[in-house]
């Protein structure tokens, strides 16, 4: 295992920065991901670590090793492909087998490290068929497995599950886990699927146009997002003009349709006017008869969307349009027209400058 350190790490196609100076830490062992709309320059990255691209200015550091200038061959790194990259005339075993023949092993090993890599991701029995003779899911397990057979320091995914269909992605996101929980390699995982970063990842970044938006655990970026990007890229929310009006212990925040109990208002000043960001998940339903509490507000259903697990509304407030989501909703279902009165717990607000 090794840390990767990328300092002011900066890539230029003519004249478009696809990277902007970034600088990270990469744990060893850790599984990483880079997240971000397409065209963020996340892949650049990923290509820069593994030697593919050669950045214009920066550094990449495996421990204290620079690589920024050695050739891919030479970093002990391996990728995993978006389109798998199998060989078609190749049986799954002599697939993995690969980078073990490239690199010379001997046979009596090159066949144990095979059957373990193959048995790792769960595809021992398929060591004989060829790759068009397996599902999408099992294609990329035999990349995993090709990618780990090989002992590598850094194991690099670049939109792995992006070919397969949600109910097989779902079924990876947790191979994917299990592996590297086994292995404890470092990996560095490419994705543009919020779920996939925050349900998978020990840590993460963000980017926006070549640039760090923000870094953490999945829950601190969703929870806790530092801009008005994070918080609608990651997941969905509610943003709200308002008012700051300063209070002992918290903050009002005047809205078109009353004003929310803050926990805090960040650094904004009293007076000011912020954009503030609620989730859906953070608009609950309370009882008509619920009296009024601080932060109820009268609202009307425009249109729901059932989902069986979750339904989502879409509500005007006082002539604000608010995005609810109830998770497992029982009882009578909400219609559109319906008058409903609903609540945002203090804690919810997350407030920007405006």
């Amino acid at each position: 295992m090794v840390s990767i350190t990328l300092k002011n790490l900066t890539k230029r196609f003519g004249s478009v920065t696809a990277v902007d100076r970034l600088n990270v830490r990469i744990a060893a062992g850790e599984l990483f991901f880079l997240l971000g709309p397409s065209g963020c320059g996340k892949t650049t990255v990923l290509r820069c670590i593994a030697g593919f691209n050669i950045p214009d200015e920066g550094e990449i550091l495996f421990d204290d090793k620079p690589v920024a200038r050695l050739a891919p061959q030479a970093r002990n790194a391996a990728m995993v492909f978006q389109n798998y990259a199998l060989w078609p005339h190749m049986t799954v075993g002599d697939n993995v087998a690969y980078g073990l023949e490239v690199r010379k092993v001997g046979k009596t090993e090159l066949k144990y490290r095979v059957a373990k890599a193959l048995q790792m991701v769960k595809m021992e029995k398929y060591a004989e068929r060829f790759p068009n003779e397996l599902s999408g899911g099992q294609q990329q397990r035999v990349a995993v497995a090709r990618a780990l057979v090989v002992e590598p320091d850094v194991v690099l995914l670049d939109e792995p599950l992006s070919n397969l269909d949600a109910k097989l992605r779902l079924e990876m996101r947790s191979e994917i886990r299990r592996i590297h929980e086994t292995v404890g390699v470092t990996m560095v995982y490419v994705t543009h699927d919020q779920k996939e970063a925050l349900s998978m990842a020990d840590r993460l970044i963000l980017m926006n146009d070549g640039r760090l938006e923000q870094e953490g655990a999945p829950w601190e970026v969703y929870n806790n997002p530092a801009t008005p990007f994070a918080a609608e890229f990651i997941g969905e929310t509610n943003f709200i003009k308002c008012r700051i009006r300063k209070i002992s212990g918290g903050a009002m925040l005047q809205a078109a349709f009353g004003e929310i109990q803050a926990a805090g208002a960040g650094s904004a000043s009293d007076g000011a006017d912020v954009i503030c960001s609620i989730r859906p998940e953070h608009v609950e339903l309370v009882a008509p008869d619920g009296g009024d509490a601080p932060n109820t507000f009268a609202a009307k259903v425009l249109s729901v969307t059932y989902l069986g697990e979750t339904e989502q509304a879409l509500l005007d407030a006082g002539g604000e349009r608010l995005k609810m989501l109830r998770l497992s909703p029982r009882g009578r279902p909400l219609h559109a027209g319906d008058e409903a009165k609903i609540r945002i717990a203090p804690e919810s607000p997350v407030v920007f400058p405006k």
